[in-house]
């Protein structure tokens, strides 16, 4: 897969061993983080997260936007490791969670990287853990794929950020994102189900959970979502709905350029009751005050110390 990568929907066709196509990867696997998070969705707390470097959508607004670049834009450089040292380093965080049955691993943007999850978690099962794998993807992925996932992914966790075609353009590259992220969804759904199964502890082993952020000023965008979702999946589906954005950068175009408001928010949550969307979680606007990780700092990048 390192000469003519086909991984993603750009199918960029690039030789990762000399450089990276669109989302800058180079073949070995780049990693910015691995930490214990405890995130926006409770049935996934704690959970220890892979933060892969690069991404193939390159969204203009991301939070995770120190790592997520190429060239320039990649702010903090991620470490190269193998995939023994990296499963080592997995194997070290998931160790104090050995009182759950199962615990979490979240592959958090990794379908650059897709090739070598098979190995990986082959590794980490050779070390002796066998963790609840989490595919935490931005949605944009291909189908094919996503097929070579299957039977190693026990939660997919896509995004489903867009259905304007024209705001996928100008904010992520992708003016096809709603297409493709709907096939992605219709994939997932084969694999795990569009339900979320939890254990006694209600701790999540398998399933899906769909998360849509709220852009400000672009509130239709997030009622043609819901509309879609609601259409695509009508029973069932465990629907994360998030007011956490925030300006991560100061030249950000508006309405980027604020946080969404409570009335705009109100808006959102409302249709997705209508829709029947009632399974899964809102947030509180504080929310986009405590998801602000630092990728630059010494360990845990969501443990900042401000001081």
């Amino acid at each position: 897969m390192a000469s003519g990568c086909r991984l993603c929907p750009r199918s960029c066709g690039v030789d990762r061993t000399t450089g990276g196509g669109f989302c800058g990867a180079a073949d070995t696997l780049e990693v910015a983080s691995v930490c214990v998070h405890r995130g926006e969705e409770p049935p996934l707390n704690p959970i220890v997260n892979v933060f892969f470097a690069h991404c193939n959508l390159q969204c203009i607004y991301c939070q995770n936007w120190q790592i997520s670049g190429k060239g320039e834009r990649l702010k903090v450089k991620g470490e190269r490791y193998t995939i023994e040292t990296l499963a080592d380093l997995i194997v070290s965080h998931l160790s104090p969670l050995t009182s759950h049955l199962s615990p979490l691993l979240g592959l958090v943007t990794a379908s650059h990287y897709a090739h070598h999850i098979p190995a990986l978690i082959d590794a980490v099962h050779q070390r002796g853990f066998t963790p609840t794998v989490v595919y935490n993807s931005s949605g944009y992925e291909s189908v094919e794929t996503l097929r070579s996932l299957e039977g190693l992914v026990d939660i997919y966790l896509p995004d489903f950020k867009y259905m304007d075609a024209g705001i996928a353009k100008t904010y992520s590259h992708a003016p096809d994102y709603p297409e493709v992220a709907s096939a992605a969804l219709k994939e997932m759904i084969r694999q795990v189900g569009k339900g979320l199964k939890v254990d006694g502890n209600g701790t999540a082993y398998r399933g899906l959970i769909v998360r849509h952020l709220v852009l400000p000023g672009h509130v239709d965008n997030s009622l043609a979502v819901l509309d879609h979702l609601a259409d695509l999946v009508p029973f069932g589906l465990h629907l994360s709905l998030m007011a956490q954005y925030f300006p991560p950068k100061p030249d950000l175009p508006a309405p980027l350029d604020r946080s969404v408001t409570a009335d705009e928010y109100a808006v959102v949550v409302a249709r997705a009751e209508e829709l029947g969307l009632t399974d899964g979680w809102i947030q509180e606007l504080a929310a986009r005050d405590n998801y602000r990780p630092d990728f630059s700092i010494t360990g845990n990048p969501f443990e900042r110390n401000d001081e």
